[in-house]
Protein backbone atom coordinates (compact mmCIF):
# COMPACT_ATOMS: atom_id res chain seq x y z
CA UNK A 1 0.00 0.00 0.00
CA UNK A 2 1.22 3.68 -1.00
CA UNK A 3 2.06 6.01 2.09
CA UNK A 4 0.65 9.27 0.99
CA UNK A 5 3.22 11.02 3.34
CA UNK A 6 6.56 9.57 2.93
CA UNK A 7 10.07 11.26 4.67
CA UNK A 8 13.26 11.07 2.55
CA UNK A 9 16.79 10.72 4.45
CA UNK A 10 16.34 10.52 7.72
CA UNK A 11 14.42 8.27 10.46
CA UNK A 12 11.70 10.03 13.10
CA UNK A 13 13.57 10.08 15.30
CA UNK A 14 16.32 12.49 14.38
CA UNK A 15 13.29 14.39 12.52
CA UNK A 16 11.45 15.20 15.90
CA UNK A 17 13.94 14.89 18.19
CA UNK A 18 15.00 18.86 17.99
CA UNK A 19 12.26 21.06 18.90
CA UNK A 20 14.19 24.65 17.73
CA UNK A 21 13.10 24.96 13.93
CA UNK A 22 15.62 25.78 11.36
CA UNK A 23 15.05 29.42 10.41
CA UNK A 24 15.78 29.48 6.93
CA UNK A 25 13.85 26.73 4.70
CA UNK A 26 11.99 26.55 1.67
CA UNK A 27 8.91 24.57 0.33
CA UNK A 28 8.54 23.45 -3.54
CA UNK A 29 4.91 22.36 -4.19
CA UNK A 30 4.27 20.50 -7.27
CA UNK A 31 0.94 19.74 -8.92
CA UNK A 32 0.97 16.46 -9.34
CA UNK A 33 -2.60 16.18 -11.39
CA UNK A 34 -3.80 15.96 -15.20
CA UNK A 35 -6.27 18.94 -15.57
CA UNK A 36 -7.03 20.46 -11.99
CA UNK A 37 -5.59 24.06 -10.80
CA UNK A 38 -4.46 24.82 -6.98
CA UNK A 39 -5.57 28.35 -6.39
CA UNK A 40 -2.85 30.21 -4.38
CA UNK A 41 -1.62 28.69 -1.86
CA UNK A 42 -1.45 29.44 1.66
CA UNK A 43 2.25 28.52 3.13
CA UNK A 44 2.64 28.79 6.99
CA UNK A 45 4.81 27.83 9.56
CA UNK A 46 2.97 27.98 13.32
CA UNK A 47 2.84 26.47 16.51
CA UNK A 48 2.09 23.07 16.86
CA UNK A 49 -1.63 23.89 18.65
CA UNK A 50 -2.72 25.62 15.39
CA UNK A 51 -4.61 24.21 12.90
CA UNK A 52 -6.17 25.44 9.15
CA UNK A 53 -8.67 22.38 9.14
CA UNK A 54 -8.69 19.21 10.63
CA UNK A 55 -9.98 15.85 8.94
CA UNK A 56 -13.23 14.76 10.23
CA UNK A 57 -13.94 18.25 11.85
CA UNK A 58 -16.68 20.81 10.39
CA UNK A 59 -14.91 23.06 8.61
CA UNK A 60 -14.48 26.78 9.86
CA UNK A 61 -15.93 29.77 8.08
CA UNK A 62 -12.48 30.71 6.58
CA UNK A 63 -12.08 26.91 5.45
CA UNK A 64 -14.99 27.05 3.89
CA UNK A 65 -14.13 30.72 2.13
CA UNK A 66 -10.90 28.57 0.75
CA UNK A 67 -12.49 25.60 -0.28
CA UNK A 68 -15.30 27.01 -2.25
CA UNK A 69 -13.89 30.02 -3.34
CA UNK A 70 -10.12 30.15 -3.31
CA UNK A 71 -9.60 33.01 -0.95
CA UNK A 72 -6.92 32.78 1.90
CA UNK A 73 -7.84 35.84 3.46
CA UNK A 74 -9.18 34.36 6.27
CA UNK A 75 -6.83 31.64 7.26
CA UNK A 76 -4.25 34.22 6.72
CA UNK A 77 -5.35 36.17 9.07
CA UNK A 78 -6.02 33.32 11.93
CA UNK A 79 -2.41 32.32 10.84
CA UNK A 80 -1.18 35.80 12.16
CA UNK A 81 -3.03 36.06 15.17
CA UNK A 82 -1.20 32.78 16.24
CA UNK A 83 2.01 34.57 15.83
CA UNK A 84 3.03 32.58 12.92
CA UNK A 85 4.53 33.12 9.94
CA UNK A 86 3.26 32.87 6.27
CA UNK A 87 5.59 32.53 3.28
CA UNK A 88 4.50 33.67 -0.74
CA UNK A 89 3.57 31.49 -2.96
CA UNK A 90 1.91 31.15 -6.26
CA UNK A 91 -0.59 34.41 -7.64
CA UNK A 92 -2.34 33.00 -10.19
CA UNK A 93 -3.51 29.13 -10.53
CA UNK A 94 -1.21 26.72 -10.29
CA UNK A 95 -1.01 24.57 -13.60
CA UNK A 96 -1.22 20.65 -13.69
CA UNK A 97 2.86 19.81 -13.55
CA UNK A 98 3.79 23.01 -12.09
CA UNK A 99 6.08 23.57 -9.37
CA UNK A 100 6.49 27.00 -6.64
CA UNK A 101 8.70 27.21 -3.95
CA UNK A 102 7.49 29.15 -0.64
CA UNK A 103 10.87 30.56 1.04
CA UNK A 104 10.99 31.14 4.71
CA UNK A 105 13.55 33.23 5.40
CA UNK A 106 13.49 33.32 9.18
CA UNK A 107 10.87 31.77 11.24
CA UNK A 108 9.97 32.37 14.98
CA UNK A 109 11.31 29.25 17.33
CA UNK A 110 7.24 28.73 18.37
CA UNK A 111 6.46 27.55 14.77
CA UNK A 112 7.34 24.32 14.63
CA UNK A 113 4.73 22.95 12.51
CA UNK A 114 3.88 23.53 8.35
CA UNK A 115 0.56 23.69 6.97
CA UNK A 116 -0.70 23.85 3.73
CA UNK A 117 -4.21 24.78 1.73
CA UNK A 118 -5.15 25.99 -1.57
CA UNK A 119 -8.52 24.93 -3.51
CA UNK A 120 -8.52 22.40 -6.50
CA UNK A 121 -10.24 24.20 -9.69
CA UNK A 122 -12.19 22.90 -11.04
CA UNK A 123 -13.93 21.18 -7.73
CA UNK A 124 -16.99 22.45 -5.90
CA UNK A 125 -15.26 22.33 -2.55
CA UNK A 126 -12.00 20.45 -2.54
CA UNK A 127 -8.58 21.70 -1.76
CA UNK A 128 -4.81 20.25 -1.23
CA UNK A 129 -4.19 20.13 2.26
CA UNK A 130 -1.37 19.52 5.09
CA UNK A 131 -2.30 19.83 8.53
CA UNK A 132 0.60 20.95 11.13
CA UNK A 133 2.99 18.75 10.26
CA UNK A 134 5.75 18.66 12.46
CA UNK A 135 8.64 20.57 10.67
CA UNK A 136 12.25 18.65 10.36
CA UNK A 137 15.22 20.82 12.06
CA UNK A 138 17.99 18.61 10.59
CA UNK A 139 19.37 20.26 7.58
CA UNK A 140 18.21 18.37 4.71
CA UNK A 141 15.84 17.88 1.72
CA UNK A 142 12.51 16.10 3.00
CA UNK A 143 9.59 14.72 0.19
CA UNK A 144 6.12 14.52 1.27
CA UNK A 145 3.12 13.60 -0.70
CA UNK A 146 -0.24 15.29 -0.13
CA UNK A 147 -4.01 14.23 -0.39
CA UNK A 148 -7.10 16.31 -1.41
CA UNK A 149 -9.72 17.07 0.97
CA UNK A 150 -13.56 17.72 0.68
CA UNK A 151 -14.95 20.72 2.96
CA UNK A 152 -18.46 19.04 3.37
CA UNK A 153 -19.57 22.48 2.91
CA UNK A 154 -20.87 22.23 -0.15
CA UNK A 155 -22.79 19.64 -2.39
CA UNK A 156 -20.35 18.27 -5.25
CA UNK A 157 -22.88 19.22 -8.70
CA UNK A 158 -19.72 19.59 -10.57
CA UNK A 159 -21.52 22.30 -12.96
CA UNK A 160 -19.62 24.96 -13.49
CA UNK A 161 -21.48 27.98 -12.62
CA UNK A 162 -19.30 31.19 -11.27
CA UNK A 163 -20.58 30.49 -7.84
CA UNK A 164 -17.19 30.47 -4.95
CA UNK A 165 -19.18 32.81 -2.62
CA UNK A 166 -19.62 30.37 1.30
CA UNK A 167 -23.27 29.30 0.45
CA UNK A 168 -23.51 29.44 -3.19
CA UNK A 169 -23.31 26.56 -5.02
CA UNK A 170 -21.76 25.66 -8.15
CA UNK A 171 -18.26 25.85 -9.19
CA UNK A 172 -16.18 28.90 -9.96
CA UNK A 173 -14.61 28.18 -13.20
CA UNK A 174 -11.95 25.78 -15.23
CA UNK A 175 -8.67 27.80 -15.89
CA UNK A 176 -8.04 24.67 -17.72
CA UNK A 177 -10.72 25.42 -20.16
CA UNK A 178 -11.85 22.20 -20.58
CA UNK A 179 -15.00 21.68 -19.38
CA UNK A 180 -18.62 21.58 -20.71
CA UNK A 181 -22.05 22.95 -20.12
CA UNK A 182 -25.67 22.35 -19.38
CA UNK A 183 -25.05 19.22 -16.91
CA UNK A 184 -27.57 18.28 -14.66
CA UNK A 185 -25.84 18.02 -11.57
CA UNK A 186 -23.66 15.03 -10.10
CA UNK A 187 -24.69 15.16 -6.19
CA UNK A 188 -27.72 17.32 -4.54
CA UNK A 189 -26.12 16.60 -1.28
CA UNK A 190 -23.30 15.38 0.53
CA UNK A 191 -24.00 12.88 3.38
CA UNK A 192 -20.65 13.65 4.99
CA UNK A 193 -20.51 16.98 6.11
CA UNK A 194 -17.26 17.09 8.05
CA UNK A 195 -13.56 17.48 6.55
CA UNK A 196 -12.62 14.21 4.75
CA UNK A 197 -10.86 12.52 1.93
CA UNK A 198 -12.04 13.89 -1.53
CA UNK A 199 -13.86 11.14 -3.81
CA UNK A 200 -12.64 12.56 -6.94
CA UNK A 201 -14.39 14.22 -10.24
CA UNK A 202 -16.94 11.91 -11.64
CA UNK A 203 -17.44 13.73 -14.89
CA UNK A 204 -19.00 12.96 -17.99
CA UNK A 205 -17.86 12.60 -21.84
CA UNK A 206 -20.13 15.18 -22.93
CA UNK A 207 -19.41 18.95 -24.41
CA UNK A 208 -23.37 19.87 -23.59
CA UNK A 209 -25.24 18.12 -21.28
CA UNK A 210 -24.82 15.08 -19.09
CA UNK A 211 -24.58 14.76 -15.49
CA UNK A 212 -21.24 17.08 -14.93
CA UNK A 213 -19.77 20.14 -16.71
CA UNK A 214 -16.18 18.33 -16.17
CA UNK A 215 -14.63 16.01 -18.67
CA UNK A 216 -14.08 12.42 -17.25
CA UNK A 217 -10.84 12.09 -19.54
CA UNK A 218 -9.16 15.71 -18.35
CA UNK A 219 -10.57 16.53 -14.66
CA UNK A 220 -10.67 12.71 -12.89
CA UNK A 221 -8.17 12.02 -10.48
CA UNK A 222 -6.82 10.25 -7.56
CA UNK A 223 -4.52 10.91 -4.25
CA UNK A 224 -2.03 12.09 -4.01
CA UNK A 225 -2.86 15.39 -5.91
CA UNK A 226 0.39 17.49 -4.83
CA UNK A 227 4.54 16.92 -2.99
CA UNK A 228 5.95 18.99 -1.53
CA UNK A 229 9.82 19.23 -0.67
CA UNK A 230 11.00 20.67 2.33
CA UNK A 231 14.97 22.10 1.92
CA UNK A 232 15.92 22.94 5.49
CA UNK A 233 19.38 25.07 5.27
Amino acid sequence: MKKIITLAGLSLSLLFSQHALAQNFTVAVTNLTNGLYFTPLLVAAHPSATHLFMAGSVASANLQAMAEGGSITGLSTDINNAGGDIAAANTTPLAPGATVTATFAATAAANTNLSLVGMLLPTNDGFVGLDAMPLPTAAGVYTYYLNAYDAGTEANDELITGGGAPGVAGIPADPGAASGTGGTGVAATDTNTNIHIHRGTIGDTMAMGGVSDLSTTVHRWLNPVAQIVVTVN
